[in-house]
C-alpha cells in the first residue's frame, strides 16, 4: 500500500490516471467502475491505481469519519463477483487533520479486458469510460504475454473447430457482455472469445478454459478434466460398486450433471419429531454437496491427468480434487484465504450461475451440513491433492 506522502502527492495530481477522487461512500456501482478501469491499465503502465474515498475533485480532503463498515463494503468489490476476473485490491484507512480517506488500491490485471456488469472500464488521463472496439483489443493483445495461469495460456494443437461456437454464443456470450455491447459490434467468433480469454488470436487457437467449457472433446485436450463418480456398498474402496459412472464433456453439461447425480444419491428418511408428527431428513445436505463440488471443479489442476474422485461410501463421502492448495492458502489459513489457480474458469462460473460469491463455498457448506445435523467436512493437504470429507447424518 503507498505511504501518506504518496497519496498527498495523488491528492494533487489531478490529470493523474492512476487516482479517482470522490466524497460518495455508497456509489458502489461508482467505486466498480472506478476499479474495473484501473485493473484493465490502459496506459500500460504497469503500477497500481487509487480509488481515494473521502477527497474532493481538487484533492482537499472533506472531512469524512472511516468506518469498519465501509472498509468492509470495499474490500467486497473484490468477492462479489460483478467485477470480472476477479481484482486484486487492498483497502486501508488514512487519517488526516481535515478527515479520513479510505483507499482502494488497485493492481492492474494480467488478464485484461476485466469488464464490470458485462462492461469494459478504461481510464484515459483522468476521464473514465467505456472502452471502444480498438481499445478492447488492445486490452485482448496485451494479455498474451502476461498470462499466468493454466486456463488463461493457449492450448496448443486445439483450433476453432475444437469448439462448440454456438454453445458459447447462445449460453455464456448473452449473460458475460452487456447487450449494448454485443449489438454495437459484429466481431468474429474467434474475437468474441479472445474478449472473454477462451481463444488466443496470436496463436490462433482456443485457450485452456475455452476448450474446458465449449469443447466439443475436452478430453482430447485435458485428459484428466472429469469427474471419476463412484458409489459402493461399504466403506472401502475393495466393496461391492452400486454405480459408477464417469462425467464429462464440456464444463457447462458437466456441472448441470453433478447436480443432478448428486439429487438422486441423496438418501432421504423420516425421523419422529413427536408422536404424532414426522418430518423428512437427508443423510447429506445438497447444498453442502454441490458446494464442495463446484469448489473441487473450480480450484483443481486441470493440468495433472487424473480426474476428480467422488466416492460415496456407506457412511462417508470422498472428493479428491488433484492438487494442492494454490498461491497465499495455507492449511493454516484454509478456508480464510484463497487464491485461485483457474481465474478465467472462476469467471465463467459465477457467469453461469454456478457462484453466487467467491469465497464462500466452504463456509456455505459447513452451515448446511452443520443444520441438518452432519459433522463438519475435514480436510487433508497434500502438494499433489485436496481430499474433502463428508460424513452421513447418523
Amino acid at each position: 500500500m503507498l505511504t501518506e506522502d504518496e497519496l498527498r502527492r495523488l491528492l494533487v495530481d489531478l490529470e493523474s490516471d492512476r487516482a479517482e477522487r470522490t466524497t460518495s461512500t455508497k456509489d458502489t456501482d461508482k467505486f466498480s467502475k472506478a476499479v474495473t478501469a484501473f485493473c484493465n491499465d490502459l496506459a500500460n503502465r504497469r503500477q497500481p491505481g487509487y480509488l481515494i474515498i473521502g477527497a474532493k475533485d481538487d484533492g482537499a480532503v472533506c472531512g469524512l469519519k472511516v468506518t469498519d463498515e465501509l472498509l468492509q463494503n470495499l474490500a467486497a468489490l473484490r468477492s462479489d463477483g460483478n467485477i470480472q476476473p476477479l481484482p486484486a485490491i487492498r483497502v486501508a484507512k488514512f487519517e488526516f487533520p481535515g478527515g479520513d480517506l479510505a483507499v482502494v488500491e488497485v493492481l492492474p490485471s494480467d488478464l485484461p479486458p476485466v469488464r464490470y456488469k458485462g462492461q469494459v472500464w478504461i481510464r484515459v488521463g483522468p476521464r473514465r469510460g467505456i472502452a471502444n472496439e480498438q481499445e478492447e483489443r488492445i486490452l485482448t493483445e496485451k494479455r498474451v504475454a502476461r498470462a499466468r495461469s493454466f486456463d488463461a495460456l493457449p492450448c496448443f494443437g486445439s483450433s476453432l473447430e475444437a469448439l462448440s461456437v454456438p454453445l458459447f454464443q447462445i449460453n455464456y456470450l448473452a449473460q458475460a457482455v452487456a447487450a449494448e455491447v454485443i449489438a454495437e459490434n459484429h466481431r468474429e467468433p474467434e474475437q468474441q472469445l479472445a474478449s472473454l480469454r477462451f481463444f488466443d488470436l496470436h496463436h490462433q487457437c482456443p485457450t485452456n478454459a475455452g476448450v474446458l467449457l465449449f469443447g466439443k472433446n475436452p478430453l482430447e485436450w485435458l485428459p484428466g478434466a472429469y469427474v471419476q463418480f463412484l458409489r459402493l456398498g461399504g466403506d472401502s474402496l475393495s466393496d461391492d460398486e452400486l454405480t459408477e459412472k464417469p462425467l464429462s464433456g464440456d464444463l457447462l453439461t458437466v456441472l448441470k450433471e453433478l447436480e443432478s447425480l448428486i439429487e438422486v444419491q441423496i438418501d432421504q428418511k423420516p425421523i419422529a419429531d413427536s408422536m404424532l408428527r414426522e418430518r423428512i431428513v437427508a443423510d447429506y445436505p445438497f447444498v453442502a454437496l454441490r458446494e464442495l463440488l463446484l469448489n473441487a471443479v473450480m480450484h483443481r489442476s486441470y493440468e495433472s491427468t487424473a480426474p476428480i474422485r467422488f466416492y460415496w461410501f456407506s457412511s462417508h463421502i470422498e472428493i479428491q480434487s488433484p492438487g494442492g492448495l494454490y498461491g497465499e492458502a495455507s492449511p493454516e489459513n484454509f478456508p480464510n484465504q484463497n487464491s485461485y489457480r483457474n481465474p478465467v474458469l472462476a469467471e465463467a462460473m459465477k457467469t453461469l450461475g454456478f457462484v453466487n460469491k467467491f469465497g464462500r463455498g466452504v463456509f456455505r457448506a459447513q452451515a448446511a451440513l452443520r443444520q441438518n445435523g452432519n459433522r463438519p467436512a475435514t480436510f487433508d493437504f497434500d502438494n499433489n491433492f485436496v481430499r474433502v470429507t463428508l460424513w452421513a447424518r447418523q
